[in-house]
């Protein structure tokens, strides 16, 4: 059953990095992946991130690209990896790779390699956002406690129209009773406030999904979330 909401946009802003996307360990594991014989654990967590962006700009831009591809997709065969690795130089990756589950991650590469080969790569283009979303009763507010992350890609989805991209692509799993894409689609998102008929939530996604919400104050949508295995 789909719920009626009334959204208000309260914040957008483009960005191209996420907070805290890469950690200490991230750096260290990338630094032994390039063969790097120091003591790293020796090194605080600036010294590491130095010494990485360092040695990631010694080497050409498309083996860079596979020593991040390889720490960010560990699973993926080495063949798979230098085909990545080689579309990264000509490809928006973060948005027009097949599979939406891996553009977070190729959100977080372009940023770092972008930075070790000064602007070699694509400029990543993601969008951070704020709403508040209201009901009319609260139960109906139960469904971001179900299934949060499907229930407001639905929400995003159904407040752009049926011609928008997200609405082609993800038409059966918008309508239907499950979205596992939905991760692929908005990658960070949290519940900042809950006031009973209206909850305030942040995310940030790629622009390529968000940007019809630029210029937008507030809108009506439905959405509803998945079902119960």
């Amino acid at each position: 059953m789909q719920s009626k909401f009334t959204v208000q946009v309260d914040s957008f802003k483009k960005t191209n990095k996420i907070l805290n996307a890469w950690s200490g360990e991230d750096y260290k594991a990338l630094l032994t992946l390039m063969g790097f014989d120091d003591d790293v654990d020796a090194m605080d967590a600036a010294e590491r991130r130095e010494m990485c962006m360092m040695s990631l700009s010694d080497l050409k831009p498309e083996e860079a690209a596979v020593v991040v591809l390889t720490h960010l997709f560990p699973k993926l065969s080495r063949g798979k990896v230098e085909q990545m690795s080689r579309d990264m130089l000509n490809e928006s990756s973060w948005e027009e790779y097949p599979d939406c589950l891996y553009h977070e991650r190729f959100f977080n590469a372009y940023g770092l390699l972008r930075e070790a080969f000064n602007g070699k790569f694509a400029k990543p283009t993601g969008a951070e956002m704020t709403l508040t979303v209201t009901a009319a009763h609260v139960e109906e507010m139960a469904i971001f406690d179900a299934s949060m992350h499907s229930a407001i890609v639905r929400l995003l989805a159904s407040g752009q129209g049926d011609d928008a991209l997200i609405n082609r692509l993800y038409e059966d799993q918008i309508k239907g009773k499950h979205f596992p894409e939905s991760k692929g689609i908005v990658w960070q998102l949290k519940q900042i406030a809950d006031n009973g008929v209206s909850r305030q939530f942040s995310l940030v996604s790629s622009f390529f999904w968000l940007e019809n919400f630029e210029q937008m104050d507030a809108f009506e949508a439905v959405s509803h979330a998945d079902a119960e295995d």
